[in-house]
């Protein structure tokens, strides 16, 4: 009884507040302030404030929100743990299944790309060689970085 006079004050006094505002020429916001006004009359109307004052009374409504609230808690830590390992478990499971396989060009006899120990099975049949001086090893260079890029594009079939 106490809310439904409590919300009928407060649009009594948004329609009084209305009135002033549409005799100073306003009359756009003063529509929108009868607008808002008439709300708490239509929420005693329908009943929606004694539903709400039945729920926020009872012990067992609000155990209901606690445990709600624990269970966004929970959630939420996970995704904040799941976040701070920067992968979900199949991205995680992705990446290991494109580690077994390396990248190898169409046509290397070793993969080019792969972790730094070994080349891969044809540079571990060949013997260690002693290092080609300076010279040959700058001019072969380019080659190299050339022939990696022709393998790609003939890959794509540019």
């Amino acid at each position: 009884m106490l809310a439904e006079t409590i919300c009928s004050a407060a649009s009594a006094a948004g329609l009084g507040i209305a009135a002033v505002t549409a005799y100073r020429k306003r009359f756009l916001t003063a529509t929108r302030i009868a607008a808002y006004s008439l709300v708490p009359v239509g929420l005693v109307l329908t009943g929606v404030v004694e539903w709400v004052a039945g729920i926020a009374f009872k012990p067992s409504v609000w155990l209901g929100f606690g445990v709600l609230g624990l269970s966004w808690l929970l959630f939420m830590t996970t995704r904040a743990v799941e976040r701070r390992s920067g992968t979900t478990r199949a991205e995680r499971k992705a990446a290991r299944a494109a580690g077994r396989n390396e990248a190898v060009a169409p046509a290397a006899s070793a993969p080019s790309l792969g972790a730094g120990g070994t080349a891969g099975p044809a540079a571990a049949a060949k013997p260690q060689a002693q290092p080609e001086p300076k010279k040959k090893q700058e001019a072969a260079a380019p080659g190299d970085d050339f022939s990696d890029i022709e393998a790609i594009l003939k890959k794509h079939g540019i």
